[in-house]
């Protein structure tokens, strides 16, 4: 779940028209509607499930998500999630850590607009035990001593917690048991006994189609409408003044319903064919190009800079600060052909010239819908916690390719379809030379 991607030209800088307005304004409200549709599917539920949990409670996953797997794109398999959508609109919460032993852990927290606001974890606060009250943009009070806060601009708040895991049954279960552990509770509520109460369902919440796909499909003026309605409760920071008399042209005013006039309508209709067209190509266009792998690391906070918080959100909903995370990736081979499984591709280290990086590294492929691929081996990544089959100088070669490439490199073999597919590398806690863009990530060559 994340993402990457530099782009140079402030989009919002030449619009004039409606028609321009309109691309615009979608672009700029698509991370909010995103999240909000987000959260509808993965709060609704009475009680808790293996795949569901009620606003302000855990979710964990138990194990790796599997192709099944489409709430969000580009799910990793590299750690455990546990994941809360928050409503911080009656006060805050006071989110529990257990002592994580040394263990790579993260609770990034995103606020409605997908930026990120805080990453508690090993890399910032250690992995002692620890209480944190997460506090909406109007509480004021007082915490509790050893409790540490931390403010969110909006009420709604995505905790997406990330435990490593091995992969072995023995390891995932140890981290079942961190998972248990970790818990949510009203501030009113902390330090006394607590049981969050049943969650609500909403039978007109679409539960079937992907969350992107909802997204995508609403027509024009149901978007807008939906916009009008979310700026009620999530409202835009100051740096937003610009992109608000656009969306005043098309009749969004923050805090009042949605009023469009006649010659609005029109715009408002074709906005979203053509603003995620413009996504779509700055998601392949934009960034640098190391070796083939779009690299980027302005990531999880935005600005005013709308089209890269629109393609984060369409590519990688829930991407890391990019201390925590970088996330390169490409759907192309060193050639510049489009990666598709009717090919063999290799990705080859030189000895000692592994991904430099505190936490860990991965190789993760998606079909070209930025999902998992059902395989033979339930295999969807490979990286450090694998156990390859090096070469005889000391160097790596990762196999790209539909069939079983054989017993003696099958340790080293990343199964794709046979079909287009992406490829993602995922650095946690990476190095400088990787923020820097010293290290680069091989190329991906045909076999």
């Amino acid at each position: 779940m994340h993402l990457f991607i530099s782009l140079i030209i402030p989009l919002f800088a030449f619009a004039t028209t409606v028609e321009e307005a309109a691309v615009d304004s979608y672009i700029y409200a698509y991370p909010l509607v995103t999240m909000d549709y987000t959260a509808k599917v993965m709060t609704n539920t009475a009680t808790l499930s293996e795949n569901k949990a009620p606003m302000n409670q855990f979710l964990n996953y138990p194990r790796f998500p599997d192709p099944s797997f489409t709430d969000v794109t580009t799910p990793n398999a590299d750690t455990l999630y546990s994941s809360a959508f928050l409503d911080l609109s009656k006060g805050p919460y006071i989110l529990h850590v257990p002592n994580e032993d040394g263990r790579y852990y993260l609770m990034e927290m995103l606020d409605a607009w997908t930026n990120v606001f805080a990453s508690p974890g090993t890399r910032t606060t250690g992995t002692k035990e620890a209480n944190f009250a997460i506090t909406g943009p109007d509480w004021k009070g007082q915490l509790p001593s050893g409790v540490q806060e931390i403010k969110s601009s909006t009420n709604l708040v995505w905790i997406l917690g990330r435990t490593y895991s091995s992969g072995t049954p023995e390891d995932i279960k140890a981290v079942n048991e961190i998972q248990s552990k970790y818990t949510l509770t009203p501030l009113a509520s902390f330090g006394k006994s607590y049981t969050p109460p049943t969650g609500k369902v909403d039978p007109s919440v679409d539960m079937k189609t992907p969350v992107r796909e909802q997204v995508n499909n609403l027509k024009g003026e149901a978007f807008f409408k939906q916009v009008a309605e979310l700026l009620k409760s999530n409202p835009p920071t100051k740096a937003d003044s610009a992109i608000l008399e656009k969306l005043a042209l098309i009749g969004i005013v923050p805090g009042k319903d949605f009023n469009p006039s006649q010659e609005a309508i029109n715009a408002i209709n074709e906005a979203p064919k053509k603003a995620l067209d413009k996504i779509v190509k700055a998601s392949t266009e934009t960034g640098e190009n190391l070796n083939g792998w779009h690299f980027s690391t302005d990531v999880g906070t935005y600005g005013t800079n709308y089209l890269q918080r629109a393609v984060v959100t369409y590519i990688g909903l829930g991407a890391n600060l990019p201390q925590d995370a970088i996330y390169p990736f490409t759907d192309k081979d060193s050639s510049g052909n489009p990666l598709n499984g009717d090919n063999k591709y290799v990705v080859h280290f030189e000895k000692g010239n592994f991904p430099p990086v505190k936490g860990f590294w991965s190789l993760t492929l998606y079909n070209d819908k930025f999902y998992f691929v059902a395989n033979p081996l339930n295999r969807y990544n490979v990286g450090s916690k694998d156990k390859f089959n090096l070469n005889s100088d000391g160097s790596l070669d990762i196999y790209i390719q539909n069939e079983n490439p054989g017993k003696d490199k099958e340790a080293n073999w990343l199964p794709a379809p046979k079909t287009p597919f992406v490829l993602f590398f995922r650095f946690y806690w990476p190095e400088e030379s990787i923020l820097k863009g010293e290290w680069k990530p091989p190329a991906v060559k045909k076999a």
